[in-house]
């Protein structure tokens, strides 16, 4: 027999437990994701792929147009994330096993059908997992960033394993994230339990096509934030695509080493959002997220120099600050602004902005700008203005925001 004593002690020890169980649960998930799309572009290239280097960081975007509001409908109707959590990660190690096949065959078109497949199951877990956290944490405006800061810690190990194991540009980076897809998928089965909080009302059409989210744009503050959401993912689309490449380019010899230290610089601007939130509030956490980017950028081509070489760094050193002020702390504002009934979906519209049509922008846009500005001519010049654009771009989209964003904490 439990006594209340021991079902108290028992409920203590639990919830002392959540957060390292969302953390691990957040940990594994980036390190799948920063195994494989670090170094994407550079196992490409060493398989006669590069040309479709900005084809193959677009599927995941198109992934994330299609699939995310489907599996948030199902999460806020029908059945529990975690279980739906599971079954994505399951599904996506299967597609993962048979990548290194596409790639040492050179098969291009293989490849690009296998990466969208992939990614149409791991992209709508993004949602997913911040669904998890928010549901689960009483106070998610301060113990979501320590949460999630060890996705963040996922990805840097992620990279630095890779790296110092030597496989950074072969085809066993998919062979290891189809492992931890599988341990991830198993793991989810212990989370705590995130019900559906709409099971059991009335099913309409208008719930398949999402539309209590979309009704969210009514709302000025958040249909602008939607759209320099969307605008802002469009250099970040750059940034994945082609930073490996241009680093090797640069005589860079470990490069997902060197670009782990931007996710480092992440651990660090996580932890102080809950401090800057309340001084700074929701707008000026976005602004600096955004005006970021344009900083980030210019520093990447101020540094082609052989005397300006440091600016790299410490444009890598800015992705805490680029991706934590806007991304989380807009993950965070989601949350906020959604109803109880429609969170699923409503984090899922985010993804869709940002990862989705924001990133497949980015991808074919970078994509055009490298075949036509640097591929077959790498030269530092080129390169230069391949990252002046997108940094022209950012800035012009934070002063659009700064001007247009109305919104009281």
């Amino acid at each position: 027999m439990v006594t209340a004593t021991q079902g108290t002690k028992s409920g203590a020890i639990t919830h002392r437990m959540l957060v390292p169980r969302l953390s691990l649960m957040m940990f594994i998930q980036f390190f799948i994701w920063g195994s494989w799309s670090v170094t994407l572009g550079l196992v490409m290239s060493q398989h006669n792929m590069s040309l479709l280097i900005g084809d193959a960081f677009s599927a995941g975007p198109i992934a994330s147009i299609l699939s995310p509001f489907v599996l948030g409908m199902l999460v806020d109707r029908f059945f529990p994330s975690q279980k739906v959590l599971a079954v994505m990660h399951l599904a996506g190690a299967v597609i993962l096993w048979f990548v290194p096949q596409a790639l040492i065959a050179e098969n291009g078109v293989l490849l690009i059908a296998l990466l969208f497949g992939y990614t149409l199951c791991y992209m709508p877990t993004l949602a997913l997992t911040n669904n998890i956290a928010f549901h689960s944490l009483a106070n998610s405006e301060k113990s979501f960033p320590v949460v999630r800061v060890f996705g963040t810690i996922g990805w840097i190990v992620a990279g630095m394993f890779i790296g110092f194991t030597g496989i950074a540009a072969s085809v066993s980076i998919f062979t290891l994230a189809a492992v931890c897809s599988v341990i991830l998928a198993l793991y989810s089965l212990t989370l705590p339990h995130t019900p559906a909080p709409a099971k059991g009302l009335p099913f309409k059409v208008r719930d398949m096509f999402c539309a209590d989210a979309f009704a969210l744009l009514k709302v000025r503050h958040f249909f602008i934030f939607g759209l320099c959401a969307t605008l802002i993912s469009i250099p970040l689309g750059t940034y994945y695509a082609f930073t490996a490449s241009w680093l090797a380019d640069a005589g860079v010899e470990n490069v997902s080493t060197l670009m782990s230290f931007g996710q480092m610089s992440e651990i660090f601007f996580m932890l102080v959002i809950p401090l800057l939130f309340r001084r700074l509030g929701v707008k000026y956490m976005l602004l600096i997220g955004m005006f970021a980017w344009f900083v980030r950028y210019a520093l990447f081509a101020m540094g082609m120099g052989d005397e300006t070489r440091m600016l790299i760094l410490l444009g890598i050193l800015l992705h805490g600050v680029c991706y934590d002020f806007f991304f989380v702390v807009g993950f965070i504002y989601t949350d906020r602004v959604a109803g109880e009934q429609v969170k699923g979906q409503a984090q899922s519209m985010v993804v869709m902005f940002t990862y989705g049509i924001g990133m497949l922008l980015g991808s074919q846009i970078s994509g055009a700008l490298y075949n036509n500005l640097v591929a077959g001519q790498p030269s530092a010049e080129n390169w230069a203005l391949f990252w002046w654009i997108p940094a022209i771009a950012a800035a012009a989209i934070a002063i659009l925001f700064f001007f247009t964003f109305k919104y009281r904490d």
